[in-house]
């Protein structure tokens, strides 16, 4: 059976362990876009570590939680936003202002929505994380 949309599975596979406190998630296969997601989760220190393993079959990604996130999902239909269209989605998504982040994918790469502001770029949502 073919997955449609596997950021939207590997993000699940994760709020789904922090929500059974497990320490360890491995997630197949791996894309280059979930890595990204997933140095953003680090970088914000949602996330302890992870590998990419290759072998035989494919690539798989083993995540280090550390027990910090609430809640972590995908963002459908990716909608496009401007600069000053942000707070909408903050509103929407996050609990409260300043309160986790929108991941968005940008002319410069994927990047929070406090990065984006900051250099004045609109994009396309990904996913969110508080």
């Amino acid at each position: 059976m073919s997955m449609n949309d596997t950021l939207a599975a590997a993000l699940s596979k994760i709020d789904m362990a922090e929500q059974r406190k497990k320490s360890l998630v491995e997630i197949s296969p791996a894309s280059k876009l979930l890595q990204n997601v997933l140095r953003i989760l680090k970088e914000e220190g949602y996330i302890e570590d992870y590998t990419v393993e290759e072998d035989a079959h494919g690539s798989r990604v083993i995540v280090q939680l550390n027990g910090s996130i609430n809640r972590v999902g995908v963002i459908k239909p990716r909608a496009a936003v401007s600069v000053d269209g942000y707070e909408k989605y903050e509103k929407r998504y996050l609990l409260a202002k300043d309160f986790g982040f929108l991941i968005v994918s940008t002319n410069k790469g994927l990047m929070t929505h406090q990065q984006a502001k900051a250099q004045n770029l609109g994009g396309r949502l990904i996913a969110y994380c508080y």
